[in-house]
């Protein structure tokens, strides 16, 4: 059995983490692949997510040795600061009448917190990621699904530098059509497809 470290600390996050969601997702309706529920995806997402860290962990037995790399300082104080930066904004904007409607103050606290996470060259690419998720949920309800879906794959491909812009603009449309067919067309999804200016 040659242990491959980082494989096997992953997969057991990810299975820990699916667990979790799943437990908590409990009480929320399932309902059917056509009409769902609240529950619905996020059960669904938990149970692909336990399956990937499942077959990560499997692996992780198997193809190794790859030990972790050793954390610089910027590794460990960058999450801590992000905390922290992120949580003072939130506390600032949760009492701008503004910000109160569809959680924005919290929205924005996790963008910037993720922004100051972003700095330390090993967590960047998470972090990018993450503040993708972030300025998805932050465009969603007044800039619509087409423009946040664009925001969230410019955010996201910040994360990494060898990206070509043919190839963004190719996925940003092919996404585009994807997720409008999937969630507009197909599942009748009620959200806001295009800006909305009132």
């Amino acid at each position: 059995m040659r242990i491959n470290t980082k494989d096997v600390i992953s997969g057991a996050i990810m299975l820990a983490l699916a667990l979790v969601g799943y437990w908590l997702n409990q009480d929320h309706a399932l309902g059917s692949a056509r009409r769902m529920g609240p529950g619905y995806m996020p059960m669904l997402t938990f149970w692909i997510l336990g399956g990937i860290g499942a077959t990560v962990l499997a692996l992780g037995l198997f193809n190794g040795p790859d030990p972790l790399e050793k954390w610089t300082k910027r590794d460990i104080a960058t999450p801590i600061l992000a905390i922290v930066v992120g949580t003072i904004v939130y506390l600032v904007l949760r009492d701008v009448p503004a910000l109160q409607q569809n959680m924005y103050a919290l929205g924005i606290g996790t963008l910037v917190g993720c922004l100051v996470w972003a700095v330390s060259p090993g967590w960047k690419p998470l972090a990018l990621v993450l503040a993708g998720m972030a300025v998805f949920a932050l465009l969603l309800d007044k800039a619509g699904f087409m423009v946040a879906i664009v925001g969230t794959i410019l955010t996201s491909v910040l994360a990494d530098p060898t990206q070509r812009p043919k190839g963004v603009i190719g996925l940003v449309i092919f996404l585009l059509v994807l997720c409008y067919g999937v969630f507009i067309y197909y599942l009748d999804i009620r959200v806001n497809v295009w800006p909305q200016f009132n």
